[in-house]
Parts: C-alpha cells; sequence; structure tokens
C-alpha cells in the first residue's frame, strides 16, 4: 500500500519522528510544570468533598478491566483505555486545570492521562512519556487553530474534546510505537471517534462537562490501541471528500497545523489557572479583585458591575446556568469571598443574600472591539459603580498566563491547596520531586504508585 500524500501523512510523520533530543530545556521544564498542576487538579477531583469519585470508581468495580494502568486517587487499576476515561474526567471536574487561551484547549486534562495510562502500560519511561506529552499538547492545540475553536464553539462543540483527543492519539500513538500506514488509520479512527457537546450547560452535576476531557482521552488511546492491533481507518483524516473540517466547522486552515511545527511549542504558551471557574471569567476576575484590593473597595459598596468580553464569546459565560460559567455568579461570589473555589461552584453560594443581591447587579456586555484580539486573547474590561465612584480595569493577560507567570512557590501551594484532604504533605513531596526529575524515571509507574489513593 503506498503512503498518501498530504496533511495528515506529513502531521503524522511529525508525531512518529520527532526526537525527546530536539525538545529545548526550558521546554521539557515547562512540560514538567504543566503536568504536576494537572496532577493536582485531578486528585483533587478525588476529593470526598465531590461525589463524581464514588460515581467513578463504582464505574470502573462493575466494568472491570485488565489491571493494567491506576485510576488516580483511588487503589483501583484497570485498562489503559478506561484509566484515561476517568483521569480525564477526574482532570477537568474541578475546572481548574491549565488552559491555552487561542485554542479553548485544556490540553493537559485530555493528553496527560492519555500518556500516563499508556506509558504504565508499556512501561515506558519519564523522558518517553514528556516526549509524548508535548508531541500531544501541539497536536490538540494545532487542530483546535486548523478547525477555529471559536467556530466550534459556535456550533455546540467543545473544543477540548474534538481537537482534544488528536492530542490523545498523539501521545498514545507514540508510547505504542505507532509508524506508517498505522498511525495514519489511528489518526482516521481518532477523527471518527471524536466528539463532545456543550450541552453540559444544562448539566448541574457538573458530571457531562468534564467527561468530554475524559471521552478524549480514551478516545485517542483507543484509537492507537485498535491501529496497534492492525484495526484499519481513514488515512487521510484531515483531507478528502469528508474531511474533518468539513465535519465540524466547514472550515480548515492548514498553516496552523505546521507553521512552526517542531521549533515553537504550545505548552509554552499554556495559562495556568488560579480560579476554578471557566478561563472566559479569569481576566476579570483580576481587574475586579484589583479594584478591590488598591481602591478599597468593599462588596457592599457595590452598585453595579459591567463584565466586557469579546463578542464572539461573551455568550457561553453571559447567564449561563452552569455556576462555573457564569460571570454573575463567580464575579459576585469573589466580590464577597475573594477567592472562587471549587467547593464555591458546587453549592450555590446566593443563599447569602449579599451574593444573590450582588449576581443581579452584573451585566456582561459583547464587544465586537474586543473581538480583534480573541480568541488569542481574552481581553476583559470590568467596569465598578460604587457608592464612592466608578473604576475599571483592562486586562489581556490573567496572571498564571505566560505573559505573568505564577512563581514556583505558587504553583507548588496550588498543588497543596487543591490536594489537602485527598494525600499527605510527605506524598505531595515524593510527586513533585519525581515529576521534577521525571526525565531520569525508568518506569513511569513509579509515579503511577505515587498517584493512588493515600494510605
Amino acid at each position: 500500500m503506498s503512503a498518501p500524500a498530504g496533511m495528515t501523512d506529513r502531521f503524522a510523520r511529525f508525531v512518529e519522528t520527532f526526537p525527546y533530543e530536539r525538545i529545548p530545556a526550558d521546554v521539557v521544564d515547562r512540560t514538567k510544570e504543566i503536568l504536576y498542576d494537572g496532577l493536582g487538579a485531578l486528585l483533587s477531583a478525588t476529593s470526598p468533598r465531590y461525589d463524581i469519585g464514588a460515581v467513578l470508581r463504582r464505574f470502573v468495580q462493575e466494568t472491570g478491566g485488565t489491571p493494567e494502568a491506576q485510576v488516580f486517587g483511588t487503589d483501583l487499576r484497570t485498562n489503559c483505555a478506561t484509566a484515561a476515561l476517568v483521569n480525564g474526567t477526574f482532570g477537568y471536574y474541578c475546572d481548574i486545570e491549565s488552559h491555552h487561551a487561542g485554542a479553548i484547549m485544556h490540553a493537559i486534562a485530555v493528553v496527560g492521562p492519555a500518556a500516563l495510562a499508556v506509558g504504565e502500560r508499556m512501561h515506558r519511561s519519564g523522558k518517553d512519556v514528556l516526549a509524548a506529552i508535548v508531541v500531544g499538547i501541539e497536536s490538540a492545540c494545532r487542530v483546535s487553530y486548523a478547525l477555529g475553536g471559536a467556530a466550534l464553539y459556535a456550533r455546540g462543540f467543545h473544543p477540548t474534546c474534538v481537537a482534544g483527543t488528536f492530542g490523545s492519539l498523539a501521545a498514545a500513538a507514540r508510547l505504542y510505537g505507532l509508524e506508517g500506514p498505522a498511525l495514519r488509520h489511528a489518526f482516521g479512527l481518532a477523527g471518527t471517534e471524536t466528539s463532545g457537546l456543550l450541552a453540559w450547560v444544562s448539566d448541574d452535576t457538573e458530571h457531562s462537562r468534564p467527561f468530554n476531557m475524559g471521552l478524549a482521552s480514551r478516545h485517542g488511546v483507543s484509537a492507537a490501541h485498535l491501529a496497534s492491533c492492525g484495526f484499519g481507518g481513514p488515512p487521510a483524516i484531515f483531507e478528502g471528500k469528508y474531511p474533518l473540517g468539513h465535519a465540524f466547522t466547514g472550515q480548515w486552515h492548514e498553516g496552523a497545523l505546521f507553521d512552526g511545527l517542531g521549533t515553537t511549542f504550545k505548552v509554552m504558551e499554556i495559562a495556568i489557572k488560579q480560579y476554578a471557574c471557566c478561563a472566559f471569567i479569569h481576566p476579570g476576575l483580576d481587574g475586579l479583585l484589583d479594584i478591590l484590593q488598591t481602591e478599597g473597595v468593599r462588596a457592599g459598596d457595590i452598585r453595579h458591575i459591567t463584565l466586557r468580553y469579546p463578542a464572539g464569546g461573551y455568550h457561553v459565560i453571559d447567564g449561563n446556568p452552569l455556576r462555573s460559567h457564569c460571570a454573575q455568579y463567580v464575579l459576585a461570589l469573589a466580590a464577597h469571598k475573594g477567592v472562587v473555589d471549587f467547593n464555591d461552584i458546587r453549592h450555590d453560594r446566593r443563599t447569602d443574600p449579599g451574593i444573590r443581591a450582588l449576581s443581579e447587579r452584573v451585566d456582561v456586555v459583547g464587544d465586537k472591539e474586543l473581538d480583534r484580539t480573541y480568541p488569542d486573547l481574552y481581553r476583559s474590561i470590568v467596569e465598578v459603580e460604587t457608592s464612592r465612584g466608578r473604576y475599571s480595569r483592562d486586562v489581556s493577560h490573567p496572571k498564571g498566563s505566560p505573559e505573568r507567570p505564577l512563581s514556583r512557590d505558587e504553583v507548588h501551594s496550588k498543588f497543596a491547596r487543591l490536594t489537602e484532604d485527598v494525600i499527605s504533605a510527605r506524598r505531595r513531596g515524593e510527586i513533585a520531586e519525581m515529576v521534577g526529575r521525571f526525565e531520569e524515571v525508568a518506569d513511569v509507574g513509579d509515579l503511577a504508585r505515587l498517584l493512588r489513593r493515600d494510605g
């Protein structure tokens, strides 16, 4: 069988052949930091405070599976596809994982669980898994750009699920050692499997929202595994009569796949979250909290808040019935508490009359002028009217973005805060130490054992 020429073949060759040795040292370091931060978000979801852990543990127990990969935060092991499903779901549940703004992509929540599950099954080294994560994040973000993340949102698709499937596929394929026709078939199978609707906005259990990430993680692993067994698939999913772009957005930007491929790395553009809510709200949150802190404004002083957000995306956070994506709720909550914790997302704090009243005095306005930099920037203008005057902040880069990075101590403090009721301080130290030298780890199963239930 002759190899098909075209975009799929060219991109698959990058996934297959790009060596760890060509990954710059700063990219390796950033990848380890993003992985570490993602594991903190994932483990937080397994806290007994949240009901999703018990539901997913029951699912694993009832479905069984070859015990080849760890379900993190539990004492359960299952097959690597199911482990990727569950860990991917955990990874996005608390809405505190990192994200790539321009791609509208929560890549580590999808790629990390896939790479660790397959890496454990295949007894791969930390170096192998790091390379797989780098390539996986590249794939997820670039496919999202090629499809148009904003266009996916406009049509009711979740970009991290649709494009993220190709990230988990790329990582899993690296670790399975796929090459040539088998790898191109795996890309085709990933395209056939990919899914993910925004219909979760009406699900107040907050289960189906993170399930999208679990699906993307599992689908990539399943596609790679099937192809490794000899299963066939469309060999040119990015082109042909029924290409991926035609199915999802009706558009395809080939340059987004290849511009800077192998020389610039999307992991360097990822932002680490400070707040447990939709990333779209973070710039406005930073602006609001800065006004409160620097101007001496208290929540009780606020008469009205206006949040101006790009017109192309404001509808996602304007009056969304899901609290994690509702700017009215999140801004009012932050004004009163100074933080946005997922426990305050899961439990409606509008039982507090002050929070309820202020949430009713928050307007979200779509501003076409802000579209000029969207979605690469979530530029937001927050305007606060108080009894003492009016204040405004214009924020393009929230704290935690590459332009305003968190310090090492801040990243570790976040991990400790998220996992304080899940693992011991000693275990936290062991995880941090191992991820810090991950390129030296001979078998990623060593890390998986640290990510089991503590005690």
